[in-house]
C-alpha cells in the first residue's frame, strides 16, 4: 500500500495497526486551507495490491508518506474503505468550484485564442511505450491485449535517440508554430514523471526520463508553444467503470470507483500544469467512449483555467462545443465537411478551429503503415484548413528509437520550404470572403485577400463575393501584375499557367480601404 498524505488528517491514525513503513519521506507541510482544496485521491485495485493516494497536488510543498506493505484480501479492504471516508470528508469541506457554464474567458486566455487563430500550423506527436510493438497506438484495443500482458510493454521502450531540440527544430523549419505531444493515451500509461503512480515513462522503461519534461524545456527554449493531449478513456486503470464502448478485453475486474478515476485524472492534470511551465492548452480525447457519462467536466476546465488561465481547453468528442472550451477540433475532417462518420451532428462553432491529420494513415508508429500523403496533398490541406478558418495539426508517430522517421521528416522539410515562401498567406489570416470550392480558397489579413488556385487548369476564374472593389491584383511567388475586370456580382482573374509541380498559384488582391 502507498499513502500520500497531506498535515491534516495524518496517516498516523489510519496506519497505528499497520506494519512499520519502510521508507518515509517527509517534506514541507501545507496549510489545513491549502490542503483541503488541492486534495485529491486515486484507489486502484489489482490482483496483488490495493494502491491508494491521497496526495495533496503542489510540487514541492507537499507532507509525503510512503508506505509499502503486503496485506491480506481483507486487511486491503478495510484500507480502501478508510480512505474512500477519507477522501470523502476532505471533498465535502472544500469550496465549490466555479461552474464553467458561466465561465468568462481571462485576458489572458482571449489572447491566446487570438495568437491560436494566427499560428495556423502545428505539430501532432502521438508518442508512447506502444511504439515499441509498431502496430498503431490503438493496439491494446485492437490486438487485443490484456492489461498483464501489456504491463510487460515498457520494458522494450528505450528511445536512447530521442532529442527533443531535433524535434522541435523540425517543427519550426516546417513553418509550425506549436507542438501537441500526448501525455497520456488510452492505454493510461503518463509520458512524464507522475507521483500519483508508477505507470509511467520514469518508473517503468528503461530510459528512465521525463519524456514530457525534456520536450517542454525545449520548446520553452526555443519559442514554441507546447499543447498537452491527454486522454480521458484509460484501459488500464481499474476505476474506469462502468466501461464504455472499449476496453472490454483488459482483464480488469468488473468494478470500479469511477469518481475516484476522475479526481486523478484531475491530479495528472494538475501535475502537468504545474510542472512543465507555461502550457499553450490541453487537447482532449476519449469521452467519445462514454458519451452519456458524468464527466464532472466544469470542475476539470475549472482547474485548467484556474491554473493557467492562457491554457486554451479543447475536446474531440466530435460534438459542439462545451461551456468552458476554448476552441474547438475536427478529427481527420475540415470544418463542417463530415466526411468521416465521427461527427455527424457536430456544427462549427465561432471559437478557434483546428483539423487534425496523418502523414500516412496512422497515429502512433506504424510499422507496415507505407500509404505516405505526398507533400503537395499535405501543403493543399494546409491551404484548405486556412480557407476554412481552421488551423493544420500534423502528426508524427516517431519510433520507439526516438527518432521521427525519414518519410515524415522528408515532408516536414519540404513543406518548411513552402511555408518560407508562402506563409505570408497562412499566418495571421482568417478564412477569406469566397466561399471555399474545388478551385480552391481564399484567406484574408486586412484589406489583402490571397486567392489560392489548387485545382483548376482553365485560363479564367471567376469568383464571387468580394466585399470591396479592388485596387491591385499581383503573384505572390514573383510579384508580377495578374489582370482583372469586375463584372456584376464578382471578380474575374486572368490565370498565368502554373509552374511544373507548383502546388498553390497564389494571387494576392489588395481592397480598397473600408470606408
Amino acid at each position: 500500500m502507498i499513502l500520500q498524505i497531506g498535515k491534516y488528517g495524518s496517516s498516523r491514525g489510519l496506519m497505528a495497526d499497520r506494519a512499520a513503513p519502510r521508507r518515509l519521506v517527509a517534506a514541507t507541510r501545507l496549510s489545513r486551507a491549502d490542503w483541503i482544496a488541492s486534495v485529491s485521491m486515486a484507489i486502484s485495485l489489482d490482483f496483488r495490491r490495493v494502491f491508494a493516494r491521497i496526495h495533496p497536488f503542489e510540487p514541492v510543498t507537499k507532507y509525503r508518506f510512503r508506505l509499502e506493505s503486503s496485506m491480506k484480501i481483507a486487511t486491503r479492504a478495510q484500507s480502501v474503505v478508510m480512505a474512500t471516508a477519507l477522501i470523502a470528508s476532505a471533498f465535502a469541506a472544500a469550496p465549490l468550484v466555479t461552474a464553467q457554464e458561466n465561465h468568462v474567458p481571462a485576458p489572458e486566455n482571449l489572447k491566446a485564442r487570438t495568437w491560436f487563430q494566427d499560428a495556423k500550423f502545428g505539430m501532432f506527436i502521438h508518442w508512447g511505450v506502444y511504439s515499441a510493438l509498431g502496430d498503431g497506438e490503438w493496439i491494446m484495443e485492437t490486438r487485443p491485449i490484456n492489461r498483464t500482458d501489456y504491463a510487460k510493454v515498457p520494458a522494450f521502450f528505450n528511445p536512447i535517440k530521442f532529442d527533443p531540440a531535433a524535434w522541435v527544430a523540425l517543427a519550426k523549419a516546417a513553418g509550425m508554430k506549436y507542438i501537441t505531444v500526448t501525455s497520456k493515451h488510452h492505454d493510461g500509461f503518463a509520458m512524464f514523471d507522475s507521483r500519483l503512480t508508477d505507470w509511467n515513462v520514469v518508473e517503468r522503461t528503461p530510459y528512465g526520463k521525463d519524456v514530457i519534461g525534456m520536450l517542454a524545456a525545449e520548446c520553452h527554449k526555443q519559442g514554441i508553444k507546447l499543447f498537452l493531449y491527454h486522454s480521458q478513456l484509460d484501459w488500464h486503470s481499474t476505476d474506469y467503470f462502468p466501461r464504455g464502448r472499449t476496453g472490454h478485453h483488459t482483464g480488469r475486474p468488473d468494478s470500479g470507483n469511477w469518481d475516484a478515476y476522475l479526481s486523478f485524472m484531475d491530479g495528472q492534470l494538475r501535475e502537468l500544469l504545474t510542472n512543465y511551465g507555461e502550457i499553450g492548452g490541453i487537447w482532449f480525447d476519449g469521452m467519445w467512449d462514454k458519451p452519456e457519462a458524468d464527466w464532472h467536466l466544469a470542475r476539470t476546465y475549472a482547474l485548467i483555467h484556474q491554473l493557467q488561465p492562457q491554457a486554451m481547453v479543447g475536446s474531440n468528442h466530435h460534438k459542439n462545443p462545451f461551456p468552458g472550451e476554448d476552441f474547438q477540433m475536427f478529427e481527420k475532417d475540415l470544418p463542417g465537411q463530415h466526411t468521416t462518420g465521427f461527427n455527424p451532428e457536430q456544427s462549427v462553432s465561432a471559437l478557434p478551429l483546428e483539423t487534425a491529420e496523418t502523414m500516412n494513415n496512422s497515429w502512433g508508429f506504424n510499422l507496415t503503415d507505407e500509404h505516405f500523403k505526398s507533400t503537395a496533398e499535405l501543403i493543399r490541406y494546409l491551404v484548405r484548413a486556412a480557407g476554412s478558418n481552421a488551423n493544420f495539426l500534423l502528426n508524427v508517430g516517431p519510433m520507439p528509437s526516438g527518432e521521427i522517421q525519414p518519410e515524415f521528416a522528408q515532408r516536414l522539410t519540404e513543406m518548411g520550404k513552402w511555408t518560407k515562401q508562402y506563409g505570408d498567406s497562412i499566418y495571421g489570416t482568417r478564412g477569406g470572403p469566397v466561399a471555399a470550392g474545388p478551385w480552391g480558397v481564399t484567406t484574408q489579413r486586412g484589406s489583402t485577400v490571397y486567392v489560392h488556385v489548387l485545382d483548376w487548369n482553365q485560363p479564367v476564374l471567376a469568383l464571387a463575393g468580394m466585399p470591396r472593389p479592388i485596387r491591385s491584383a499581383r503573384l505572390l511567388r514573383d510579384g508580377s501584375s495578374i489582370e482583372f475586370s469586375t463584372v456584376k456580382g464578382g471578380l474575374v482573374l486572368k490565370l498565368p499557367e502554373p509552374q511544373p509541380d507548383e502546388m498553390d498559384r497564389v494571387i494576392v488582391l489588395e481592397l480598397e480601404a473600408a470606408k
